[in-house]
Parts: C-alpha cells; sequence; structure tokens
C-alpha cells in the first residue's frame, strides 16, 4: 500500500512516500479500515520535529508522551471504510463508513485520559489500511458529512470537546476563543455556538469573517491596542469561560475579565508556555484553571453523534493527494488557511 513513513525526528526529507508498505492485518478485536481521507494536525509536525521535549530536558527529541518508535506512519484524523475484520468482531462492520477515535487510552473507563495517539504511539492514517481496535470505530454510514469533512474532526474537534465538557460550558453563557481560526479554535467557535453559548473570538485580522461565519458573535483581532476594552464591550461585561489554544502574554491581560467562579480552560501554548500570573486573581475569584489534553470516550461519542447527524460541518480549508504530503505540510506550516488541510488517500 502507499503510506507516508517517518524514519526519524528531523525535517521533511525524513518523511518518506513508500508504495511498497505492508497492508497490516486486523487482529483478534480489530478492524482492517482502508482509509479514505486524513486530516492534519500541528501534532503531526511537531512529532517529526521531536518538538515536544522530556521532563527535565525540554529540548530532547520526543513525540508528545516520551521517545518513539521508528518508523511510524504518522496521521490521527482517519476516515474511512472497514475492509475486513479480525476475530471476534461481527462481519456486518464491512464496508461501514466509520470514523476513528485516535486516543489510546489509560484504562478501560468512559473518563480514561489520553495515553497515546494513533501516528505517534501506534500507527496512523497517513497510509491506504490501518488496523484498529473495533471500539475504535464509529459508524458514520448515515452522516451527510463527506469523508474528508468527517476527517477533520479527531483530533481537533475531538480536543474541542474535551475543553468544553471539562469547563462544563453551557447554553447561555459567553466564552472567548483565542486562535479561533486554527484547527481547534475553529472547532471550539462551532461546538460552543452549537450548543447554544455566545463566543468571542480572537484571531488575525483577516480571518475575522470565516470566524464570524462559523458561527461566533464577535471576532476581533488579537493584536488591539484596546483588546480588554473590545473583549468586555463585546461580551457585555465579563465572561463566564476562556477557552484557551494559545497561551502567552494574553493570559495574563485576560483573566481579570472571567467572572466570579469562572473557568479558563487550556489545550495549547502556541503563543508561548511560560506566562506572568497573578495568583490573587485566581483564589479571590474563585476562578478555576482547567489543563486539558484531547478528550476521553464519552467525549468522543458525543462528537460522533454530532458527526453522524451533520450537525456541525467541518470547514475543509484544502485538499492534498496523500503522495503529496510533503506539499500539504508545508502549506499547513505557512498558517494562511482557516479550517483543515485533508488528505486524500
Amino acid at each position: 500500500m502507499t503510506a507516508a513513513v517517518l524514519r526519524g525526528h528531523g525535517g521533511p526529507d525524513m518523511l518518506d512516500v513508500r508504495t511498497d508498505w505492508p497492508v497490516p492485518v486486523a487482529g483478534a478485536g480489530e478492524v482492517l479500515v482502508r482509509v479514505t481521507a486524513a486530516a492534519m494536525n500541528n501534532t503531526d509536525i511537531w512529532t517529526r520535529e521531536g518538538a515536544y521535549g522530556l521532563p527535565g530536558d525540554p529540548d530532547a527529541l520526543a513525540g508528545w508522551r516520551g521517545s518513539i518508535s521508528f518508523p511510524r506512519t504518522q496521521g490521527g484524523d482517519i476516515a474511512g471504510v472497514v475492509a475486513e475484520v479480525g476475530t471476534g468482531v461481527p462481519a456486518e462492520l464491512v464496508n461501514r463508513r466509520v470514523l476513528v477515535d485516535p486516543a489510546l487510552y489509560a484504562h478501560d473507563g468512559d473518563d480514561a485520559p489520553p495515553a497515546g495517539l494513533l501516528g505517534s504511539e501506534a500507527d496512523g492514517g497517513f497510509a491506504g489500511y490501518i488496523a484498529v481496535d473495533s471500539d475504535r470505530v464509529h459508524d458514520m454510514t448515515d452522516s451527510p458529512l463527506s469523508d474528508q469533512e468527517l476527517a477533520c474532526l479527531p483530533i481537533a474537534y475531538g480536543t474541542a470537546m474535551g475543553m468544553l465538557e471539562r469547563a462544563g460550558i453551557e447554553s447561555g453563557e459567553t466564552v472567548l476563543v483565542t486562535g479561533a481560526s486554527g484547527g481547534v479554535g475553529l472547532a471550539l467557535v462551532q461546538l460552543a455556538s452549537a450548543r447554544g453559548a455566545t463566543v468571542v473570538a480572537l484571531t488575525s485580522g483577516s480571518k475575522q469573517e470565516a470566524v464570524r461565519t462559523a458561527g461566533a458573535t464577535s471576532a476581533l483581532s488579537r493584536d488591539a491596542d484596546d483588546l480588554t476594552d473590545e473583549v468586555t464591550a463585546a461580551a457585555g461585561g465579563h465572561l463566564d469561560a476562556v477557552a484557551d489554544v494559545a497561551g502567552g502574554p494574553l493570559v495574563e491581560k485576560l483573566v481579570p475579565l472571567l467572572r466570579d467562579n469562572g473557568r479558563w480552560v487550556i489545550a495549547g501554548a502556541v503563543a508561548g508556555p511560560v506566562v506572568n500570573f497573578d495568583l490573587r486573581r485566581l483564589y479571590l475569584h474563585n476562578l478555576r484553571l482547567i489543563g486539558s489534553s484531547m478528550h476521553t470516550r464519552a467525549h468522543f461519542r458525543r462528537l460522533a453523534h454530532i458527526a453522524a447527524s451533520g450537525t456541525v460541518r467541518p470547514r475543509v480549508a484544502a485538499q492534498y493527494s496523500l503522495t503529496d504530503i510533503h506539499r500539504a505540510q508545508q502549506a499547513f506550516r505557512e498558517h494562511q488557511h482557516v479550517g483543515k488541510i485533508v488528505l486524500t488517500v
């Protein structure tokens, strides 16, 4: 089969497109999925570069959970069709159109945290086929979404769903979303809006209209000189919650805009991982600071239900063939797109 195979940490030259890669075999309790579409994420780039570091050694080459075994087929966002089933799996799954949950969980419980990721700790979907546990696939046969749209969902929308669920964001609340034009940011805008929240979004000036189209009530430039005043005016007062994928200097600037008992949930630090933080703002106002990494099984089931019904339609920014993955990654690194870049297989 065709596969994009990572030989080790480094630049794009470490990623080989192979046409002779062996097709995996569905073992007991597994299904073999013929991949039709796979979307790209920051983690694909950072994993290739080994940019996550290790505890006590931030400059060490590592994946997001530590050392990675090579060669590795990347890609955690996967949509496809069940081609074969292993022993113990109902034959009715064959030919079902499916969405694949990319998380490897720490235990069997519904609330288990992610302990790994397809495309990092196990082979992923930048390939013609992938073998996964049967409970990892969700039936999308009747979904109105295209395979390319489905492939946008697992990591970005799964991460966004985990953030909204862990922060308990509900209908009628006002939530600020940072990095709103990125994969997770746009997912937060769409999913929060779909559950009835009022969304104030921060993005670059050129992408504001696309973010409003996705469901934001207000889209503000993150570089505005009077940003705190603009956010306060857009929110009509204090914020109920902030869903943050950026971190950096905005944390210190915007925490005071949370109401008493407000929540700040964070799942990224692209604007800077180390921040100044006045702890008095946290305890004097009973604020909650919530870290959120990906999703749980329960979160993903809720996302799969949304995908099956077509309640939220992801934005496909561009499509490339799997064999053109190097050009796709270059386009991804330029950050000119709004939505997701998808590889078709």
